[in-house]
Parts: C-alpha cells; sequence; structure tokens
C-alpha cells in the first residue's frame, strides 16, 4: 500500500470561479440580470473559494496560479463591497468617501488592467487556451476602463461580450482539468512563447 497521498489541482476551483462571476457580471452588464446574483457569486464563489483556490496553488509552488487567484479572488471581494457600500444611501451619506463613482470605478479597473497586461504575457509561456482567456480578459478589462472613465456605453458592451468568451474559455480549462483526472483530455494548444 503506497503512503504518497494525491492532491488535487485547485486550478478546476479557481477557473470555475473565475468562469461564473466573470460570466454572470456581464449577464448584469448587459441588463439581463439584476445586481444580486453577482454580489452573491462574487463573494463567495469568484471571491472566497477563488482565494482558497490561489492559497492551496502556494503548496504547489505555482506562482502564477498562487497570484491569479488569489488576486482575482480579492478583485471580487473588494468589487462586490465597492458596490455594496458605494450604492447604499445611508451609509454614503454617513461617509461619502465611500461613493460609488463611474471615475472610481474606472480607476479601480484600470489597476487591474494592468495587473492582467503582466499575466497575460507570463501565460503566453504556458498554452494556447491560458493566453487566450488572458488576452480575452484584458481586452475586457481595457473596454470597461473606457466603459467608466470615458462613459463610452457601446465598449462596454463590447466588453461584456468579450468577457462572455473569456467565462467561456475558463470554463474549458476547468473542464480540462476535471476531464484529465478521468482520462480525457482536452486540448489546450501550443506555447505562444518558447
Amino acid at each position: 500500500m503506497s503512503d504518497s497521498i494525491k492532491f488535487c489541482n485547485p486550478g478546476a476551483i479557481g477557473l470555475g470561479g473565475f468562469a461564473m462571476t466573470t460570466f454572470i457580471l456581464q449577464c448584469h452588464n448587459l441588463g439581463w440580470v439584476g445586481i444580486a446574483p453577482v454580489l452573491w457569486l462574487g463573494l463567495l464563489y469568484g471571491g472566497t473559494a477563488q482565494m482558497i483556490a490561489g492559497f492551496l496553488e502556494f503548496r504547489s509552488g505555482n506562482n502564477f496560479g498562487f497570484s491569479a487567484f488569489v488576486s482575482y479572488g480579492a478583485f471580487w471581494i473588494a468589487l462586490c463591497f465597492f458596490v455594496i457600500m458605494g450604492t447604499n444611501a445611508d451609509l454614503v451619506k454617513a461617509y461619502p468617501v465611500l461613493k460609488l463613482t463611474g471615475t472610481g470605478l474606472g480607476y479601480f479597473l484600470v489597476c487591474w488592467t494592468i495587473y492582467t497586461g503582466i499575466l497575460f504575457i507570463a501565460s503566453m509561456k504556458h498554452h494556447t487556451a491560458l493566453a487566450l482567456l488572458f488576452l480575452t480578459l484584458f481586452l475586457g478589462f481595457l473596454g470597461l476602463d473606457f466603459k467608466e472613465l470615458a462613459g463610452n456605453k457601446a465598449i462596454g458592451t463590447l466588453a461584456a461580450w468579450d468577457l462572455i468568451v473569456c467565462a467561456f474559455i475558463a470554463w474549458y480549462l476547468m473542464a480540462h482539468i476535471i476531464l484529465a483526472d478521468v482520462g480525457i483530455n482536452l486540448p489546450v494548444g501550443k506555447p505562444w512563447i518558447k
């Protein structure tokens, strides 16, 4: 009997949380659903579960997964609290600095665009599917930056559709991890940079 323990790949949960919250936020941005499912999924699955997945990546020595999952988990938690507190009239009246504004949200998103650009560069050394995920995420953040800072709703709509594609790529990568465990290997393509 072997004493070795098989550890699960936390990327399955991290990618699942990222995919679902990204998808539901774009459904909201396109006017299909209200904000409530975004906040609940953002706090619990995209935020907390994704952050836990990131901490589990730490054990495996995967700096990319650790940084991405912990950071984007924190992104979702911060965004949800930004919306919850920044749109509460009584709280904003008592603490005006908490008010959610387009400019404040825009610069919040610009910070995440820069971070995503750095991860996009690193993702090109992994494989095509991961590079496509981060390319669509980077372009989506750029579109949301223009929507919030320049008031360009058309670019915001394009960004929403781009980010829906991003969410489905993340679900594909989640499926790649889960199905590989039962012997079904989904292709992910070659690295863009060797």
